[in-house]
């Protein structure tokens, strides 16, 4: 079984930046697209950004674009959301996931994605 560990989070100043990491193991990582959400109490969690395999393909929801990247380096396992010009509305815990197909498609959709960390508070302070 895939397991994913996120890091980074914490307690930032509104315009302030953070670098978010997630560690993925148990499954051959370098052939699927994976993917950052966030979720607030008493909301579905949402897409904030995906990235195919490759690297080559990325997602934003509109609300990160120009803010946030997502990228990935294979030979370590690892996804990475670095988020600046923070705001408060993007407080959130935030989740790494791993899509439940492999190949190159960057799936947008939420239950597209079968395998999940444990999440990470980020808090924006105004």
């Amino acid at each position: 079984q895939v397991q994913l560990v996120e890091s980074g989070g914490g307690l930032v100043q509104a315009g302030g930046s953070l670098r978010l990491s997630c560690a993925a193991s148990g499954r051959t990582f370098s052939r699927y697209t994976m993917g950052w959400f966030r979720q607030t109490p008493g909301k579905e969690r949402d897409l904030v950004a995906a990235i195919s395999w490759s690297g080559g393909s990325t997602y934003y929801a509109d609300s990160v674009k120009g803010r946030f990247t997502i990228s990935r380096d294979n030979a370590k396992n690892t996804v990475y959301l670095q988020m600046n010009s923070l705001k408060p509305e993007d407080t959130a815990v935030y989740y790494c996931a791993c899509a439940a197909r492999s190949g190159s498609y960057v799936y947008i959709r939420t239950y597209d994605y079968d395998r999940w960390g444990q999440g990470t508070q980020v808090t924006v302070s105004s």
